[in-house]
């Protein structure tokens, strides 16, 4: 390969050997496409070194829209990618891996995204060298406020874990953590979005019932939970203490909080947390 690179168009038959990082997606679904915007966004990797397989393609011309390049073929993007993301459903994965199985190499990194498949089926269907690392994303990801977590199986190193965490850092919040925390995410951030989403569609419904439009009281709510996450992240005060500072005595937020206090809040949020955590771990093990 020259210093100059491929021609345009041209994917470069030595991809391994050149200086830059080639990365590839198996699966092009909705949590890959928001980790390579937030790649692309941040300058991490030209989308010229991106290739993305698909069966059809449904995703993949979203993908072409960024200046990625996209195959049909599973094998030519673990042959013309380092850094290989594994993002299909988890039924399809195991017919996937016996597929590209023969190409993964010693220089690869295989990334998974796929939920309920631990880094130790994933070192059992691929090469036993194989540096293995498994990525839990939240749906965030797409607008590149994302909250990661990642572990690593036994041969990938510092090397690979400083690279995934680089990378991802781009999308969001990005942290390496013991595999056992996967799941735990899962109930808390995985899921835990939506049980966002349902606490500002009653938040905005207060306001409704109140005489506020829903629209803009769509929008204060949605601002009100994204000035709080700020805020919580920013000053690194413990939640307890930031919502001290909201109460005055006898002022509007203490009757509200005796309000939620009496609906059991704060157990029913634990148990949610608790209840998608178990189940993440029931799909592990199906």
């Amino acid at each position: 390969i020259s210093a100059a690179g491929p021609a345009p168009g041209a994917w470069p038959r030595g991809a391994m050997e050149a200086p830059e990082l080639w990365v590839g997606f198996v699966g092009a679904g909705r949590m890959a496409g928001g980790l390579v915007r937030g790649l692309l966004q941040a300058g991490k990797v030209p989308a010229s070194n991106i290739l993305a397989s698909a069966p059809s393609d449904k995703n993949l011309d979203a993908w072409r829209e960024l200046g990625c390049r996209t195959t049909h073929c599973n094998l030519e993007v673990v042959h013309r990618s380092t850094l290989v993301f594994l993002a299909t459903k988890p039924h399809i994965l195991p017919g996937v891996l016996e597929e590209i199985r023969p190409a993964v190499g010693s220089h690869h990194i295989v990334v998974s995204l796929v939920a309920g498949v631990t880094i130790q089926t994933l070192q059992r269907l691929l090469p036993p060298w194989t540096k293995v690392l498994r990525i839990m994303p939240n749906l965030p990801c797409v607008v590149q406020a994302g909250a990661m977590v990642f572990s690593r199986g036994s041969n990938a190193g510092d090397e690979e874990a400083a690279l995934l965490k680089s990378l991802l850092s781009s999308c969001g919040l990005c942290e390496e953590v013991p595999e056992s925390y996967i799941d735990i995410h899962t109930g808390l951030s995985g899921s835990g979005v939506a049980y966002v989403y349902l606490f500002a569609e009653a938040l905005a419904e207060g306001a409704v019932k109140m005489g506020m439009p829903g629209a803009l009281a769509s929008r204060i709510a949605a601002q009100t939970l994204l000035g709080a996450a700020k805020m919580l992240l920013e000053t690194g005060e413990h939640p307890a203490k930031l919502r001290g500072d909201v109460c005055t005595p006898g002022g509007t937020t203490i009757y509200a909080l005796h309000q939620l206090e009496k609906g059991a809040l704060r157990a029913t949020v634990m148990d949610a947390v608790e209840a998608a955590t178990n189940r993440a771990c029931d799909m592990a093990k199906d």
